[in-house]
C-alpha cells in the first residue's frame, strides 16, 4: 500500500499555497528591452555565473549536471533591474538554493511539442524541480501534462512533474509568458508541496 508521501511524490501537478501579483510581474517584464521573436524566446533571470560575469572561468566538466551544482548561479542584469521579480526569487532563496530562473515566451499561434524533462521531478534523486508562475495568458493558451490541461492562472505558483510528457499550445493572438524557477527540493520545499497536497485532499 502506498504511503501518503509516495502518493504525493507521484502526483503530477500541485498548486502551491503562495501567489504573486501578475500585474506587477507583467509591468516589469514589459520594461525589459525585449527582442522581437518568432515561435519561442527565453529571457534569463538567473544563469551560470560565467555567463553573467564573463571574467569568471568556465566550470570544469562533471559527470552529472542534474542538480545544478556544476556551477555557481548569479542574478542577471534583467533580474537586478526588476525589483518585484527579484523579490520573488529572493523569497525562495531564503528557503532553498535557487538555480536557473527564466521567462519563457511563446508567440501567438505557436506550440511547444510534447516532450519530457528526465531530471525535473521530485521522484528523481539529486536533481532540481521546476516551479512555474504564469504571467501572461489568454483564453486559447493551454499547458498539457499527461494529456490533461493544467489550469494555471497568472500569479499562481505550481509544481509540475515534468518528467512526465507535457506540451504547450498557444492558439491565441497574444503571447504566452511563464516564469520558471529551478530549485533544490530540500525539506522546506517538500513540506510546502506536501502541505499543498494535503490541502487539496481536504478541499476535494
Amino acid at each position: 500500500m502506498k504511503s501518503l508521501r509516495d502518493t504525493m511524490l507521484n502526483k503530477d501537478r500541485m498548486k502551491l499555497p503562495i501567489s504573486f501579483d501578475a500585474s506587477l510581474m507583467q509591468d516589469e517584464y514589459l520594461k525589459l528591452q525585449l527582442n522581437a521573436f518568432e515561435y519561442y524566446n527565453v529571457i534569463q533571470l538567473r544563469a551560470p555565473a560565467h555567463l553573467v560575469d564573463t571574467s569568471l572561468p568556465m566550470p570544469a566538466p562533471v559527470s552529472d549536471y542534474a542538480d545544478g551544482s556544476w556551477t555557481e548561479w548569479l542574478d542577471t542584469n534583467d533580474l537586478n533591474k526588476s525589483p518585484y521579480l527579484k523579490s520573488i526569487i529572493d523569497s525562495f532563496k531564503e528557503i532553498t538554493a535557487v538555480k536557473l530562473v527564466r521567462l519563457l515566451r511563446l508567440a501567438p499561434n505557436s506550440k511547444v511539442k510534447e516532450h519530457n524533462d528526465p531530471t525535473l521531478g521530485l521522484v528523481v534523486e539529486k536533481s532540481v524541480i521546476r516551479l512555474t508562475i504564469p504571467i501572461i495568458n489568454n483564453n486559447e493558451s493551454y499547458f498539457y501534462l499527461n494529456n490533461n490541461i493544467v489550469d494555471m492562472k497568472p500569479g499562481e505558483c505550481w509544481y509540475l512533474k515534468l518528467t512526465d510528457a507535457h506540451h504547450v499550445v498557444n492558439a491565441g493572438d497574444t503571447e504566452h509568458l511563464n516564469m520558471t524557477i529551478d530549485l533544490i527540493p530540500n525539506d522546506n520545499i517538500k513540506t510546502l508541496i506536501e502541505d499543498s497536497f494535503l490541502e487539496s485532499i481536504l478541499i476535494n
